[in-house]
């Protein structure tokens, strides 16, 4: 990107949550989540809107928040297993539209990177099938800090990463009120993408998102 336009830009760098924002994977998702509790408990004891109310959150959350140390041991390690045979068949799809939209910004000169709760190997399996680990310049995941979303600590793990030390020069595009929130916790704007399969009016207790009906309304 020449002088001129880092001078005009609003932002130094655009960062994306990966679940739900670049992948349409909370289908998958959930279909993980269900596997998981049929292959350990022989049913589902939650509803879907409590695993819903996860995504986006680490994994092992989802279940240690609920259930005993050793249970949620082995439902984490269920969802491991048949979530990356699923991710290694290419079963993860992008949104329609998205890829052409992050190699446009990536033209353009846009910094880019990946933020994301999951762990290194199951984000690479997207990254890799796709052949667009060109395209962002720090790819940030569970294992890289301490504290995660809802938590600003990875956005400001990535930012710092990449040279940048304003925060209010980020903005964080997601799909989850977890992702609002870790923008609003290290002071980094934030964009919620139009085709967030979350309810839309809970993200209002936390202000008015700016909404993205596609991707290239960053441009």
């Amino acid at each position: 990107m020449n002088k001129r336009n880092r001078m005009s830009s609003k932002y130094d760098a655009i960062l994306y949550d990966l679940d739900g924002t670049i992948t349409d994977s909370i289908p998958l998702i959930m279909n993980c989540f269900h596997l998981a509790y049929m292959n350990v408990m022989g049913e589902v004891p939650r509803t879907d809107e409590d695993l819903m109310s996860y995504i986006g959150k680490p994994l092992i959350s989802t279940f240690s928040d609920v259930h005993d140390e050793k249970t949620a041991q082995a439902l984490f390690e269920a969802y491991l297993n048949v979530n990356e045979k699923m991710l290694a068949n290419n079963e993860l799809k992008l949104f329609d539209g998205v890829m052409d939209s992050l190699i446009r910004l990536h033209e353009a000169g846009v910094r880019q990177g990946i933020v994301t709760s999951k762990r290194r190997v199951s984000l690479m399996y997207t990254i890799d099938l796709n052949n667009m680990g060109y395209l962002f310049e720090q790819l940030t995941v569970m294992e890289d800090t301490k504290e995660h979303k809802p938590s600003g600590e990875p956005l400001i793990y990535s930012a710092r990463q990449m040279g940048i030390d304003d925060m209010s020069r980020i903005l964080y595009v997601g799909d989850a009120t977890v992702d609002y929130q870790c923008a609003l916790n290290c002071g980094a704007d934030f964009a919620l993408v139009d085709w967030t399969r979350m309810n839309k009016a809970d993200f209002y207790q936390y202000g008015t998102p700016r909404i993205l009906t596609s991707l290239d309304e960053l441009l």
